[in-house]
């Protein structure tokens, strides 16, 4: 005899399940079982690769900003430095170069004052020597003391040519555009006798003037006499 049908023994239970599980709108999700993506799944998915890839471009380009800002800021740091030590190194050497300098010119400033006022007091005292006032009595003592003046001024004429080399014309003035010209000076042997005789002239006049006075004294005396 048949066993009574038992219609529970033909149902599908996981049918069943994925059926109930399914959307109602018909889209058929990738859920592993083999089954493609549907087009609006795959649509879906490159809109939003195509979001992801702008907003990565976007923060490349945000890097990329600041990295350049970062580089321009620390190579104006390091100008900064640089400049700020040369600057330093420079301007301090500068100073005290500036500062020596100064100090020699104003010394070499006073000196010149100091040289033209002597000078000028050379120059009054020859100036003031005038023969035509002399007298018979006073004439020699006159001279002596004319002489005196002269051989003074001369040694502060040869003294001030050491100083300052201008007054010989070895350097010419700061305002002279033309360059300066050496002089030939001939040696003692390529002179004339008479060239020596005015340089021997030149250097025992004085001597020759003293004994001519005191000759010319004498004589005088004696003829009193």
């Amino acid at each position: 005899m048949a066993s009574d049908f038992d219609e529970s023994d033909f149902v599908d239970r996981d049918f069943q399940a994925a059926q109930k599980a399914a959307p109602t709108g018909g889209a058929r999700p990738n859920t592993g079982t083999g089954i493609p993506p549907s087009r609006e799944e795959l649509g879906n998915r490159v809109a939003e690769t195509q979001h992801k890839l702008a907003e990565l471009k976007r923060m490349q380009e945000e890097l990329e900003r600041e990295r350049t800002e970062v580089e321009e800021a620390r190579r104006r740091s390091t100008e900064l430095k640089t400049g700020r030590e040369e600057m330093l190194r420079n301007l301090t050497r500068g100073l005290g170069l500036l500062e020596e300098t100064e100090l020699a010119s104003r010394r070499e400033a006073e000196q010149a004052a100091k040289n033209l006022v002597e000078l000028r007091q050379a120059l009054d005292k020859v100036q003031a020597i005038n023969e035509s006032e002399w007298t018979e009595d006073n004439w020699s003592v006159e001279l002596t003391r004319a002489l005196t003046s002269i051989e003074n001024a001369r040694m502060e004429w040869n003294a001030a040519r050491l100083k300052w080399p201008i007054l010989d014309g070895n350097h010419p003035l700061p305002e002279a555009s033309t360059p300066h010209q050496p002089i030939d000076n001939p040696g003692i042997e390529a002179m004339g006798f008479w060239q020596l005789c005015r340089i021997g002239l030149a250097f025992t006049w004085l001597l020759v003037t003293l004994a001519a006075g005191m000759l010319v004294v004498l004589v005088i005396l004696l003829s009193r006499g």
